[in-house]
């Protein structure tokens, strides 16, 4: 896979990715919960820390949450910087299609959440209560560095009491998928899917 057909899959990625981020930020109120199937909603959150919304601060008292953010952010930019040398290398070394198409989705998808972070807050004005603007008169929501990633796939596709035959957890409400996510996390989490389960063929 030659490093043109790489960038246009990262581009479109990217494309898609941001174009669905922002229609839905500057359409829907923070929280705002539209039904299109009972098995798939547009559910519009916004997550100012890792997967699930875990952030550095919640497991230390001694940073705050502003400074854990910035830390955050940084850190996903230094480790985009490693993906894109990874990928310019294996490319180079002409290694599988597998690998090369993994780690490209991969890297599309962590740039994807890093332009959130790193440009919304002053991109966009807030989401509580109101459609967020863009290029807000008053300014954004946050600083540089600071803004949150926009969420906005939600696929509740079941729910309900578990059979009390089941160890530990029969006869308890469960309900299965309670994550919301975007196209940026769909191609992470595809990239790394293919990287485990073809292991042999990615890294021959």
């Amino acid at each position: 896979m030659s490093l043109k057909k790489a960038s246009i899959l990262i581009v479109l990625i990217l494309l898609i990715d941001q174009i669905s981020k922002i229609y839905i930020k500057t359409h829907f109120q923070l929280g705002e919960d539209v039904k299109v199937f009972s098995w798939f909603h547009i559910a519009f959150i916004e997550n100012d820390g890792m997967a699930w919304g875990t952030k550095l601060s919640d497991f230390t008292t001694l940073i705050s949450d502003r400074s854990a953010k910035l830390i955050l952010t940084l850190f996903r930019i230094i480790a985009v910087t490693g993906i894109a040398f990874w990928l310019l290398d294996v490319i180079k070394k002409k290694k599988s299609k597998t690998l090369v198409f993994a780690i490209s989705i991969i890297f599309a998808g962590a740039l994807g959440n890093i332009l959130d972070s790193v440009f919304y807050g002053f991109l966009f004005s807030d989401s509580i209560m109101q459609v967020a603007t863009f290029l807000p008169a008053d300014g954004g929501y946050e600083s540089v560095f600071h803004g949150n990633v926009v969420d906005m796939l939600y696929f509740p596709l079941w729910s309900g009491v578990l059979p009390e035959g089941i160890p530990l957890i029969g006869g308890k409400y469960f309900s299965f998928f309670d994550p919301v996510f975007n196209i940026a996390d769909v191609a992470i989490s595809t990239g790394i899917g293919i990287l485990i389960v073809f292991n042999k063929k990615a890294f021959k």
